[in-house]
């Protein structure tokens, strides 16, 4: 058991089990939450404005929740509170009335986000620093993303045989206590993770402040273009260009996609530093004009594409931040990173939810232009490829 505790390997993986089961569960739900939000009577505006306040509410808590975790050094008991918070609030949507209420859970789920990700990210930093950064996080991610591609199909086929929302979100406890219990047992066989740090050269000799700020506008700018799934769905419940039952499948294959380029592209950053974001960047770029100007045939490459930016958003961005921030200061850094990140995701998501109500066409093109015009920021940041 001794050896146990001590193995970098055996720390990243037991998260990443406990992410798969919550994955299973709060990704479940956002396959149908547009079409869920639609049924109760809320517009595409709203749907946008939802999905997006609750991404901001999602990353801007981070910041507080970044800096608590620093400053207690509580980072198991600030991680489970988040966990806790972030599992319960998804079956509760089995019990909403109304789209006000259903809203309001929905945000919730991500404010336990904000809540357990500074915390536990910096835990995962700890072990992924002697197996590597890319590596470590690329391969949670994709234990992450193998819940994220389950928990939709069962919810596709809960509601494939009782046309039921709300049973599809009820199922979702059954995952949720899974991943609980888990959690319960990794507090308990590691208490300690510090340890597990090994000491980065990369993080005293690299231009730490100029990098992290030049860094953090260029994934902004593609957060803010980046199209939440809520209103993809939406969409695709709009105008039937996928059929009902094939929507959360839809969201299973871009998670399916996440998973296989998480291990990918966190190999590749290892090897290769920031041009893996670059490659990256230009898949997300395409996911917009196939996804809303095409048929069900482009609905799936558009997904594809939205799943290579979902793993690089997931996987190599934390990678960089882990390379590069000082350990003292770490979760702080992640809480900074995610608050921005997400302001800008809120931004993005309510303009384009804006732009859906009024033509197709701007929200194509203000989703590719934003995205685009981060890739300089990433070419400006190749000389830091060597120290990272």
């Amino acid at each position: 058991m001794k050896r146990i505790k001590k193995s970098p390997w055996a720390f990243i993986v037991l998260l990443g089990i406990i992410s798969l089961f919550s994955d299973m569960t709060h990704e479940g739900s956002r396959s149908i939450t547009g079409p869920y939000l639609a049924l109760l009577g809320a517009s595409a505006t709203v749907v946008g404005f939802v999905a997006g306040f609750g991404e901001l509410i999602g990353y801007a808590f981070r910041l507080i929740t970044g800096l608590i975790a620093d400053k207690t050094k509580k980072y198991w008991t600030i991680t489970v509170i988040g966990y806790l918070v972030n599992l319960l609030a998804v079956p509760a949507l089995a019990l909403a009335g109304n789209w006000q209420m259903a809203a309001v859970l929905m945000m919730l789920e991500r404010l336990g986000r904000a809540i357990r990700n500074p915390a536990r990210d910096t835990m995962l930093s700890y072990a992924t620093s002697s197996v590597g950064h890319g590596k470590g996080f690329g391969i949670h991610e994709a234990l992450d993303q193998i819940g994220a591609v389950t928990g939709p199909l069962i919810v596709g086929a809960v509601y494939y045989f009782s046309e039921d929302y709300r049973q599809s979100f009820a199922v979702l406890l059954i995952p949720a206590i899974v991943a609980i219990s888990i959690l319960v047992v990794a507090r308990m066989v590691y208490p300690d993770t510090k340890g597990m740090e090994t000491p980065d050269k990369s993080a005293v000799n690299i231009r730490f402040k100029r990098f992290y700020w030049l860094y953090l506008i260029g994934v902004s700018l593609i957060a803010a273009g980046f199209a939440d799934y809520p209103l993809i769905a939406f969409h695709f419940t709009k105008t039937a260009q996928v059929p009902l039952h094939w929507i959360p499948a839809m969201y299973a294959i871009a998670m399916g996609v996440d998973a296989l380029a998480a291990i990918l592209l966190g190999r590749f950053f290892d090897k290769y530093g920031m041009k893996t974001l670059i490659i990256s960047t230009a898949f997300s770029i395409a996911f917009a004009p196939l996804v809303f100007m095409g048929n069900f045939y482009t609905a799936i490459l558009g997904m594809i594409c939205w799943g290579v930016g979902m793993a690089a958003q997931e996987s190599v961005m934390r990678a960089v931040l882990a390379s590069v921030l000082p350990i003292e200061k770490r979760a702080t850094g992640f809480g900074v990173f995610n608050a921005v990140f997400g302001l800008f995701w809120f931004l993005g998501s309510f303009l384009m939810g804006w732009l859906y109500d009024i033509s197709l066409l701007w929200l194509v093109v203000f989703s590719v232009i934003i995205q685009s015009i981060s890739i300089p920021f990433f070419i400006k940041l190749l000389k830091y490829n060597d120290d990272l």
